[in-house]
């Protein structure tokens, strides 16, 4: 049941991945129709993303007293109806309101679900979950390519997301009893198996991690900033990679929000492949490797060669980015300690938003005064930046192991 149970989830993590990338493909044409400026895409996105920080850190006490079932099915059904929204918005302001609710949905499902699976499941599905909001993220800008092609109709793929979104909800509310019974199956699971191997189900770095405030642990301040410049290298992409398409390189609009896909489908395909690794290779070997991928394709990127080397540039960071986030979450109960996975769930969501609340819309400030050329320099500088605070993590976790070794 435990299994089939993860379909559901994975679903659910299909319909977070499916708004985050219709903006960013919509926006060419989307500014001229509402009436606003190119840079206005930045507010919006600063909006979505006070919202979910919000919802993030309020994460732990709400699935505490709700449940990860609950808390999924309300999330689902706001972001559901913030889409149908959008697409009726006549200006600016109403897309900033219902911007709102399409925050607040995101930010708590996020860390509800990242904790269930990786309290409750293994590392390859933690990788296989993300996939699939890869699955959403790459389905988003295809949809809206499509509506975008005839005559421009962006309205229309906002309402065919928002269908989709209903859809789910449905289904979660059907299988709503499902959540309770399957974690204390995978519960008692753990423990009979800590008890015949003689084991603790699972022992946290240093045992002293249970007991000091969790901003205090050693690994935990650069474990946020690396998801800081996650999070926000990531958006920026999403965001202006079609804006930076249709304006310096001069590619239609339709044909720059598939270009946009295809990094999606990067991280997608990246995620389902990591996710079969992850059977044999540890978390920490899959990200260091996906940072080396991602560097490459921003070199790529950054390289005055042909539209051609770009598009490899964009799919090579989309490559390089799938196992870094799902295997920084996964190791969160391993690293700080079971007891404090929840709450600091909450806050790595939280301060993953703040790098897309804050990061992409600062690139759309220095874009509007200066150019979009500097695209490839900030998302090469992101990147290098998440690489550091990656590999200090590292170096501060191996200290720990070798002093308990002594």
């Amino acid at each position: 049941m435990a299994t089939w149970f993860l379909l559901i989830i994975y679903l659910a993590f299909v319909s977070l991945g499916l708004p985050d990338s219709l903006l960013g493909s919509a926006w060419p044409v989307m500014w001229q129709d509402i009436g606003t400026s190119m840079g206005a895409a930045g507010i919006v996105s600063m909006t979505i993303a006070a919202g979910t920080i919000v919802s993030s850190l309020a994460s732990g006490a709400i699935v505490k007293r709700l449940g990860t079932g609950k808390v999924t099915l309300i999330s689902c059904l706001l972001t559901a109806g913030a889409l149908l929204g959008f697409s009726i918005s006549p200006s600016m302001l109403w897309l900033i309101i219902f911007a709102i609710p399409l925050g607040l949905g995101g930010g708590s499902v996020d860390a509800a679900l990242n904790h269930y699976v990786a309290e409750n499941y293994k590392a390859h599905h933690m990788n296989w979950l993300h996939c699939f909001w890869g699955v959403g993220a790459t389905m988003g800008p295809i949809v809206m390519s499509g509506y975008i092609g005839d005559n421009g109709f962006w309205r229309g793929g906002y309402v065919a997301v928002s269908i989709v979104q209903f859809s789910l909800v449905v289904i979660l509310f059907v299988t709503l009893p499902l959540w309770n019974r399957v974690a204390a199956k995978r519960k008692e699971e753990r423990l009979r198996m800590s008890e015949t191997t003689n084991k603790p189900e699972l022992e946290p770095v240093d045992s002293s991690l249970t007991k000091v405030n969790i901003l205090q642990i050693k690994g935990v301040k650069p474990t946020l900033i690396a998801f800081l410049f996650y999070c926000g290298v990531e958006m920026t992409i999403g965001l202006w990679g079609a804006s930076y398409l249709v304006g310096p390189l001069e590619i239609s609009a339709e044909s720059a929000a598939r270009w946009i896909s295809l990094y999606y489908a990067g991280i997608t395909l990246g995620r389902l492949i990591t996710g079969f690794i992850a059977l044999e290779v540890s978390n920490r070997v899959l990200i260091r490797y996906g940072q080396i991928v991602t560097i490459v394709g921003g070199i790529f990127l950054l390289l005055p060669l042909s539209g051609t080397f770009s598009l490899i540039g964009i799919i090579l960071i989309g490559l390089g980015l799938a196992p870094i986030y799902p295997g920084l979450l996964h190791e969160t109960p391993a690293r700080f300690g079971r007891d404090n996975s929840a709450k600091l769930m909450g806050y790595q969501m939280a301060v993953a938003y703040t790098g897309t609340t804050f990061l992409p819309p600062m690139f759309g400030l220095i874009a509007s005064q200066i150019s979009l050329s500097l695209f490839p320099i900030v998302v090469l500088v992101f990147l290098a930046l998440m690489l550091i605070s990656v590999e200090t993590v590292n170096r501060i976790l191996n200290k720990q192991v070798k002093g308990n070794n002594l």
